[in-house]
């Protein structure tokens, strides 16, 4: 029988979890220094929940939801993105009375019915973030902002663009809207049978279609800051004048639209040019209604999400490595084998990382030290035990020395902390 992964599921394997941790780290590192908190919603949610929260017209709730129904007869679905979770779960746990600021992270998996391709798949795993209670500009830059530190602090800034748009809001979207409809039935003949749909119920989506001809017949579509009302236009340009305050560099994109039904006013787009086509590594933006719509109170709000299969395939090789602690090594004596178990519990109770291979021959184990990419190994053989030593090779030159046993915990920290310092 030849079991495989479902298609579009990949393994995530020991050697690239290295780097997948380093991201996660990372971003956890940079939220913490934006106050930012992390919330753990579940996997499945009602599918009620998408259809309210993400529109019925866009393709996720048409053609790419993992939907089914459980065996109460409810119909659930693997989340398909965290917003509307979050939301949820800010609701249903009242996080808004304890605080009428909410800023939350989460990090994890999502599921879309789509067809895999580079940085895409049917599970894939995102950095998310939504910022709840504040509805002025500057609070809009210092997100983006942030999204884009974490970003950078991956791939880099080489290569980078955020671009910046406003979606409008309730108020100067209809005449959008109207003037929209009418470009688009000029071209209707060129636009995909989705799209001639949507050009009636939800225009807007016709501008985020990826099929080339919906794409080329719409290159010359009316733009939303040529109808944006005075609030929206203030807002827009207070978001720019806060993201150069910040060191931010954006460019303006008139024609960045976004996939979901919630945006309003500010939305972004961070875009490598390694990617090709499908460039977009980070997105998202405000969403002013969305609370109120799923049962809240009527609190905007303005959130993003970073793909990680994305920022993985970019980051640079080598940004992260296993290996940062030492390997132990036996001699093939039952003794030196007790005491090198002895050792690596002292080790890890002093926080020192400590890898062995106790159940192979002496010369496979220094093959593993070697290939693992620990800094420091540990040697233990009958002379060590005899005279109360151990030998310590530093792997990364070559010598050796000779430790007293009791001064090995002290001896491997100077050594490791020399090594970080040489890195940096």
């Amino acid at each position: 029988m030849d079991i495989r992964a479902v298609r579009g599921m990949n393994d995530i394997l020991p050697e690239e979890a290295v780097l997948w941790r380093f991201v996660e780290e990372e971003a956890r590192r940079i939220f913490a220094l934006y106050g930012f908190e992390e919330l753990r919603p579940p996997l499945l949610e009602r599918t009620e929940l998408f259809l309210r929260g993400i529109g019925d017209e866009t393709d996720v709730v048409e053609k790419q939801m993992y939907t089914f129904t459980d065996k109460g007869g409810d119909s659930v679905t693997l989340r398909p993105e965290a917003t509307a979770c979050v939301l949820r779960a800010v609701i249903e746990h009242g996080i808004l009375n304890k605080d009428p600021v909410a800023k939350l992270y989460t990090i994890g998996p999502m599921f879309r019915y789509e067809r895999p391709q580079k940085g895409r798949f049917r599970q894939f795993h995102q950095i998310n973030a939504e910022r709840l209670g504040e509805d002025g500009p500057l609070a809009d830059a210092e997100t983006l902002a942030m999204a884009y530190d974490i970003v950078r602090s991956v791939l880099g800034g080489e290569g980078l663009v955020m671009e910046v748009n406003s979606l409008g809001c309730k108020q100067c979207r209809p005449a959008f809207t109207e003037a929209l409809k009418a470009f688009l039935a000029a071209r209707e003949d060129l636009l995909c049978s989705d799209c001639r749909r949507r050009m009636v119920s939800n225009p807007l989506r016709v501008l985020d279609c990826k099929v080339p001809t919906c794409k080329e017949a719409v290159m010359d579509a009316p733009t939303l800051d040529a109808t944006l009302c005075g609030g929206c236009r203030e807002h827009h340009e207070c978001v720019k004048e806060g993201l150069d305050a910040l060191g931010v560099r954006y460019e303006q994109n008139v024609h960045l639209v976004r996939g979901l039904d919630y945006y309003t006013r500010t939305t972004f787009e961070i875009v490598s040019a390694s990617l090709g086509s499908n460039s977009a590594v980070a997105g998202g933006g405000r969403y002013d209604d969305l609370l109120g719509l799923l049962g809240g109170p009527p609190v905007g709000g303005i959130g993003f999400a970073i793909g990680m299969e994305r920022l993985v395939m970019l980051a640079p090789e080598g940004l992260a490595k296993k290996g940062e602690g030492c390997f132990v090594a036996a001699q093939n004596t039952h003794e030196a084998r007790l005491e090198a178990l002895r050792l690596m519990m002292e080790l890890r109770g002093n926080g020192i990382p400590a890898d062995s291979a106790l159940g192979r021959s002496f010369k496979a184990q220094m093959r593993r030290a070697d290939k693992g990419g620990h800094p420091v190994c540990v040697i233990v053989g009958e002379e060590e035990l005899r005279t109360g030593t151990v030998s310590l090779r530093d792997m990364r030159t070559g010598s050796q020395e000779t430790v007293p046993r009791a001064d090995l915990v002290s001896r491997i920290l100077s050594v490791l902390d020399k090594g970080k310092g040489e890195k940096a």
